[in-house]
Formats: C-alpha cells, structure tokens, sequence
C-alpha cells in the first residue's frame, strides 16, 4: 500500500458515488421528509451538491442536538439529509477503502467483520492462552474519559494530512474536521465521527504493538485491555500507555482504568468475561427487569402493546445468546405476567 493517499479524487467524484451514497443514506429512512424531498428531484439535487463541492461552496447545515440515556448520557449531533449523503460517500470512497487496511487486527468497533461480539470472542481465546501459561495473570483495562469530546481536530488532522496527498482531498477533509469552531471534539452521532475516532487511537494501537510489542491486546473505540504476566508488568505497561495519549493525543484516562487480578474477569463489550464463562452485565440485567415490571403494569391495565414486548425481548435475548444465560432467560421469562395467561 502507498504512503499516502494520492490522485484519487477525480475517480471517486461522479454522480454514480453520489447516488450510491444516497442509496446507503436512506436505508432505513425511507419515509423522512427530508429523504423524499431530497428525493423528489434526486439528480438536480445530486448535482448541485457535486456543484458546491467542486466550488468551494459546500458548507455543512445546523446539527439538530438530541439526548439518549442508555447506556449513559450521550450528547448526539444529527445533520441535514444531503450533509448525511456526504458523509456516506466520505467514508465509503476514502476512508474504508485507504484507512481501514491500516488498522492492526485486533481493534472491532464499527468496522466490517467486528464489532463487540467478536472483540469479546477473540480476548476470551486470548484469556485461555494467558491462563494455560501463566495460570495467575494480571487485566489492564483502560478506557478514555469524554472520549469523543476530548478529540483534539489538529491533532486529527495532522494525523490526516500525514496519510493525504490528494490536495483536493485533503482540503475537503480539513472541511469536514473543522466544521464547527472548537479545536476539541467531534460529534457523536455523524458517520464520519465513529472512524475518526478510530483513526485517532490507531496511533495507540501501533505504540502498543510495534513499540512495547504487547502480545495481547484488544481495543474498541475508546476501551482497551492488555494481558499481563503479573502485576509489576499491568503497573509499567498502564504508566506507558498513560503517558503516551497525554502526550501524543492529548486525552486522559477515565478514573475507572486500572489493572487486576484474572480471577475477577473483564467488563468489556456488554459482558463479563472469563476464561471458562461469560455473564451479561448487571447493568443490562437491570434494565430488561424494569422493563418486565413496566409490560406487567401496562398488560394489567390494557394497554400493552405486545410488538414492541417482541422486538425489545427479542433484541436482549439476540445480546444475551452470546453469554452463559439459559437459566437467565427462564428466570425473567418467569416474570412476565402477562404469558402466564396464554
């Protein structure tokens, strides 16, 4: 693979890749009225989005801000419609196709191929092989505190800028970076954000494999584990790693990062996991019994609505399939008044 990212503009800058990204832009929004009105007439729309583009004139719309509280409290940014389709056409054209080969092995989120259930599958063989060595091992987890909020934007883009040759490419992606005026941070919730983010703890991910030749280590976005042969090892290798993202990206640990015996398992990716089993955590256990109590209330007075029920239960039984849960499962299904009467 070439250094940088070169002559590649002009290639991917057709209606045909617009249009694509259009189609992946709408899937499962079909019916939003800012996708049929971009659709209403799609290739004058196209076109003049290429136009701008093309002249410089292209400017990013108003985010519309909204909250989610699972798992915890999340700040998301949306963008307008077309802005979407841009970000579609970004990612698939440029970044999948130059950044993602760049990646080590063993990072999983939102990437083809991985996600949290394979991150979780691979440090368990990784756990055994530990185990079968070492018997007795030390776990350093460590994740980044107000990971998306702490990116620093010219750090990132140095770091694209490293990899870019493409003038008319890099310039857009300075665009696209810098679209609002802090330095730091970058929204949660746009397409690019997610493999920005990825892209920034690349950096990390070859200081531990090429520089400390760490053998086992996993990362997802912002969350990381090394195995350790003891807790001498844990201590230098989390001084290390610490001091390298406060000095190279400027982020900080979250307070919650430490480093611990095998015997009390990993908290990683929705599970808890160990060399023999797994469990799901208390926290998605917590929350599927509030639901079951709140379906109970609502079938006591009539009005529960059963296809929601089904795709709620279904969804959680989907996340729970991947840990030890069977009797978990009889357990809640056990509380579910509103079956005892079918």
């Amino acid at each position: 693979m070439s250094k940088t990212i070169k002559n590649v503009w002009n290639e991917k800058f057709t209606m045909d890749k617009f249009l694509e990204a259009h189609m992946r832009a709408r899937k499962g929004k079909m019916s939003d009225k800012e996708v049929l009105a971009f659709e209403m007439d799609l290739e004058t729309n196209i076109m003049n989005l290429m136009k701008k583009i093309e002249n410089n004139t292209f400017r990013f719309g108003k985010y519309r801000t909204f909250v989610i509280w699972e798992p915890k409290r999340r700040v998301i940014k949306s963008l307008p419609y077309q802005d979407r389709v841009v970000h579609q056409w970004y990612v698939e054209e440029f970044i999948k196709p130059y950044m993602l080969p760049r990646f080590i092995y063993h990072t999983y989120a939102c990437l083809p191929q991985k996600g949290g259930h394979k991150a979780v599958d691979d440090l368990q063989i990784m756990m055994r092989k530990m185990k079968r060595k070492y018997q007795h091992y030390y776990i350093l987890k460590c994740d980044i505190k107000d990971y998306f909020h702490s990116i620093n934007r010219n750090i990132l883009f140095q770091l694209m800028k490293e990899k870019i040759s493409d003038k008319k490419l890099l310039k857009f992606t300075h665009k696209i970076i810098f679209d609002e005026s802090d330095d730091t941070g970058i929204p949660i919730g746009n397409y690019t954000s997610q493999f920005f983010a990825n892209i920034y703890l690349n950096e990390l991910d070859h200081y531990v494999k090429e520089v400390l030749k760490i053998k086992y280590y996993v990362r997802h976005m912002d969350d990381f584990i090394i195995l350790c042969e003891n807790k001498e090892q844990a201590k230098q290798y989390y001084k290390l790693t610490e001091n390298f993202v406060k000095e190279h990206l400027k982020l900080e640990f979250n307070r919650k990062s430490r480093y611990y015996p095998n015997s009390l398992g990993v908290d990683f990716c929705g599970y808890i996991t160990y060399e023999t089993h797994r469990k799901v955590r208390k926290r998605s256990k917590k929350g599927m019994r509030k639901k079951i109590k709140r379906w109970n209330e609502e079938f006591e007075k009539g009005t529960l609505d059963l296809y929601e029920v089904q795709r709620c239960w279904n969804s959680w039984l989907g996340h729970i399939s991947h840990a030890d849960t069977f009797h978990l499962m009889n357990r809640y299904k056990e509380k579910m008044n509103f079956l005892k009467n079918e």
